[in-house]
């Protein structure tokens, strides 16, 4: 009784962010208001609050086959609002008619992320917590919105939250149509041609050995690695803004190809 008056909430709060053009991997031409919802989802099987905000477009039209992004944050040391502080990104995205999540990963009682030892292994908790949350959400939006376009999901990743949609398209590459990471730098890139695999790179940071795709790598698997003059940590809202057009541009070339 509990998930169905849940899931009955959760419309009520979603109909508003009613469907954009079909956009078959392509950008918009058309440019939408956009309409904000933040709720607070609850995985039972893990006891685990999930918040998440939803940036859609608003439109009165009926349109069908509208594409989802879920986008994940970079680290925030639980302090929480992580996942509104990139909204240049998300508002931009729902405004070009995509149906963007992007979802709060850390609460104030989840463990600080580790800042010693081999982080592929002891970041790797934190990750796998992501992809959990990642996974509980897109299913539960299959049952919300069945009309979205799941067979063109789309992750996108700053830093911390880059690493766990590295991971997330390593466990499950069939979910996944693309992803774009934002200067992700402990978890390797899957080496795949399925997703498709593009990332941006800050000018600041370099990456851990084995994460991005060597130059052969790139070409075998049709992944791109793009350098950009942002520093890492300008990623988010900080960025001025020639940044958000050098990141905005770039991702939605990377979702029209």
């Amino acid at each position: 009784m509990t998930k169905i008056l849940s899931q009955l909430l959760i419309c009520l709060l979603l109909i508003s962010c009613s469907n954009s053009k079909k956009i078959n991997s392509q950008i918009s031409n058309n440019t939408y208001p956009v309409k904000l919802d933040t709720l607070e989802l609850f995985d039972k099987s893990r006891n685990r609050k999930i918040p998440i905000a939803i940036f859609c477009p608003k439109t009165d039209s009926k349109i069908n086959n509208q594409q989802i992004i879920i986008f994940s944050h970079g680290y925030g040391e639980n302090k929480g609002g992580d996942n509104m502080i990139y909204s240049y990104l998300t508002e931009n995205l729902a405004s070009k008619g995509y149906f963007v999540i992007s979802i709060q990963h850390e609460l104030p009682t989840d463990d600080l992320l580790a800042m010693e030892g081999d982080f592929k292994v002891t970041r790797k908790p934190n990750w796998e917590r992501g992809t959990d949350n990642i996974l509980y959400v897109l299913n539960e939006f299959k049952i919300i919105k069945p009309e979205l376009d799941f067979k063109h999901l789309t992750l996108i990743g700053h830093s911390n939250g880059g690493d766990m949609t590295a991971l997330f398209a390593t466990k499950y590459p069939k979910l996944v149509y693309k992803i774009i990471t934002m200067d992700n730098r402990r978890m390797p890139l899957p080496r795949v041609n399925h997703p498709k695999v593009y990332t941006l790179r800050s000018k600041n940071y370099s990456a851990d050995e084995g994460v991005l795709p060597t130059e052969q790598e790139q070409k075998k698997y049709g992944m791109t690695v793009q350098f950009t003059p942002i520093n890492h940590s300008d990623m988010d809202n900080d960025a001025t803004i020639d940044e958000r057009k050098i990141i905005n541009t770039s991702i939605e070339k990377y979702l029209s190809e």
